[in-house]
């Protein structure tokens, strides 16, 4: 099969699934090999990256005739997974509702603020209640672009509470702002350039 060219929210778990592969199947194709050395995690990619998808191969069972047999196709679970934060400080044990492609889930966040749910490979989004939905906020997934690319970074320090501006991958001075307000409160060389130990930071403090 000819290589796939991703597109805005694609990931390898929805292209895998669209083709009727595990996630690993693809991920560790060895023709993904330069691709999964680039972006290093499967849901992580960037619109014109390509992704290698290989043909379909049948697969014979012997059984015996006049008896019923059952086969179970493998599926895997595909994770959610957020650290809600206030002030720079974990919303631990807080009561939420996500809703995911109209799915509604309710759960309690952890001591550390995390919320971490099961979800289908091809779930495109939605959004995430709080406090009785006097908070809601949107939920994309797939759309976290790589690091390295500053449309990924402006996401990131949004994320965190950095107001970087427009997620257009310009390294305006609102998002230079912003770096230099995140370089200040990590303590590290105050440049509002997106240097190796700037992005490591934030990738840290991100996740």
């Amino acid at each position: 099969m000819a290589k796939y060219t991703v597109e805005a929210g694609d990931t390898i778990p929805s292209i895998a699934r669209e083709n009727g592969f595990l996630t690993s199947t693809v991920w560790d194709h060895p023709e993904n090999a330069a691709l999964k050395a680039k972006r290093q995690n499967p849901n992580i990619l960037f619109p014109g990256d390509e992704v290698f998808v290989p043909e379909k191969e049948s697969k014979q069972e012997a059984r015996g005739t006049n008896s019923k047999h059952t086969f179970q196709v493998k599926g895997e679970p595909n994770k959610l997974k957020l650290r809600l934060m206030k002030m720079g400080k974990p919303r631990a044990n807080e009561a939420y509702v996500l809703q995911i492609d109209g799915k509604l889930i309710n759960g309690t966040t952890d001591s550390n603020g995390v919320l971490e749910q099961v979800i289908a490979r091809d779930a495109k989004g939605g959004s995430l209640m709080l406090q009785g939905g006097k908070e809601t906020y949107p939920v994309k997934i797939g759309h976290l672009d790589p690091i390295d690319e500053i449309s990924g970074l402006q996401q990131r320090l949004n994320n965190l509470g950095f107001n970087a501006g427009s997620e257009d991958g310009e390294l305006s001075e609102e998002t230079r702002a912003a770096l230099r307000k995140f370089q200040e409160r990590q303590k590290l060389d105050i440049t509002g350039e997106a240097d190796a130990a700037t992005k490591a930071a934030i990738q840290k403090l991100h996740g």
